[in-house]
């Protein structure tokens, strides 16, 4: 719609509403539609072109004006649903706001059937096991996880695709590709070893975070040198517990680097990232700190071109001080917990620093298992789709053994003498 010239926006929606009315009944769809739908005056410089508000007030006024048309329906789609204009949503207008979020763990495992049909595969593979351990994934990623492991399997010359090949395809799409030629000393490897194992043995013994997937020590993508791969439940409420043990298991990195070197290095830089905007959503977005109250500063409507502090100095002195104090706790919860499994840290450091790679299997082998008798996702999912196949299982043996009854029984019947004709 909108292009350099004045007006032609206007002119190509009425033109486009023209050729709907004659064609009804018809559907319009708009894709991308905050390119044209953006909320007016805001953000404008002032004296600015006004083409784009022209091109909106034009579609306002075809899709509900004075006179209404029948038999044109319109759909839209974006994903800034937040910055659209309120009259673009008003009753009359769009006035269904469908959501397609991502898939949760039934629906990824749905998606993956679709994207392994084409694929010739071992019998390892299984969607359910991949679905759980892609959290967050969206439909596209799927299918790029998929072809990626196609193609390592093809490097490999292997007749068909199996379960390593789609735990590499993960790696690669999630941490970016593996760094073969990166020379890093056997100084800073024990390093990056010490720093993942403290990850991976925080989060171990600490109730809820997350249950580990594996950690590796091989460099990835631009600057990852080493990370651990967490598989999160899939929840939507978060308790003040949950959040601190996920600081502490964050913090693991680099309290364990303070253990055993006494030093510390610049490869916490995204933990401590994520500890402080994690910290600062507690006391500033969820009121959950005790010294400001039960208080959110956090403004869904805000847009993005002005800046509202909506505290006063003091307050955000508090903030900084409240802030500062929840990681600091943290950090120690997390230091005191790594000298007290010391003896673990060794082992998994020592063992990374000799395998490169090492899974949830070889951490219960090593340490033990996690002292939290609670389901993952994926071990309730799988769970209670097993429970399910063996009651269908169940149900078809059942009805299966009542046909042969029944059958057997009509043979018996079928087979009397037949009746002499009089």
């Amino acid at each position: 719609f909108v292009e350099m010239f004045v007006g032609v926006g206007a002119a190509r929606v009425r033109d486009l509403f023209k050729q709907a009315k004659e064609k009804a009944p018809c559907i319009v769809f708009i894709d991308e539609i905050d390119a044209i739908g953006r909320s007016r005056g805001k953000g404008q410089m002032p004296g600015s072109n006004d083409e784009r508000e022209n091109t909106l007030n034009s579609l306002l006024v075809e899709m509900d004006g004075f006179a209404t048309d029948s038999g044109v329906i319109i759909l839209a789609a974006t994903n800034r649903p937040d910055v659209l204009d309120n009259a673009l949503l008003r009753p009359g207008r769009f006035d269904r706001q469908i959501s397609i979020d991502k898939p949760d763990i039934v629906g990824r495992e749905a998606i993956f059937k679709v994207h392994l049909k084409p694929i010739k595969l071992e019998k390892d593979v299984d969607p359910k096991k991949l679905s759980a351990q892609t959290p967050g994934f969206a439909g596209a990623e799927i299918a790029n996880v998929c072809n990626e492991a196609a193609l390592i399997a093809a490097r490999k010359d292997k007749k068909a695709v199996d379960m390593s090949d789609f735990q590499d395809a993960i790696d690669r799409v999630i941490g970016g590709l593996e760094k073969k030629n990166k020379i890093i000393s056997p100084e800073e490897k024990k390093i990056v070893a010490y720093h993942e194992a403290g990850h991976a043995v925080a989060g171990w013994f600490l109730e809820h975070a997350d249950p580990l997937v594996k950690v590796s020590i091989v460099p990835r993508g631009v600057a990852a040198l080493g990370y651990a791969q967490y598989l999160p439940k899939e929840q939507f409420l978060y308790q003040t517990e949950q959040l601190l043990d996920e600081m502490c298991m964050t913090l693991g990195g680099r309290a364990a680097e303070e253990i055993i070197f006494g030093k510390i290095s610049t490869g916490a830089l995204s933990d401590l990232e994520r500890v402080t905007k994690m910290a600062y959503s507690i006391v500033t977005v969820y009121g959950m700190n005790d010294k400001i109250g039960h208080i959110s500063f956090y403004d869904s409507k805000q847009n993005d071109y002005s800046f509202n502090k909506p505290y006063s100095e003091d307050t955000a002195k508090t903030i900084d001080e409240e802030v500062k104090k929840i990681v600091a706790q943290a950090y120690e919860r997390t230091k005191q917990l790594l000298l007290e499994k010391k003896k673990e840290l060794e082992i998994l450091a020592k063992e990374l620093l000799d395998k490169e790679i090492l899974f949830q299997s070889d951490l219960e082998g090593l340490i033990g298992k996690r002292p939290f008798e609670k389901e993952t996702t994926y071990q309730a999912y799988t769970n209670s789709s097993n429970g399910k196949a063996k009651k269908e299982a169940e149900a078809a043996e059942k009805e299966s053994v009542e046909e042969a009854a029944e059958t057997k029984e009509q043979t018996s019947l079928d087979d009397s003498p037949p009746k002499e004709e009089s």
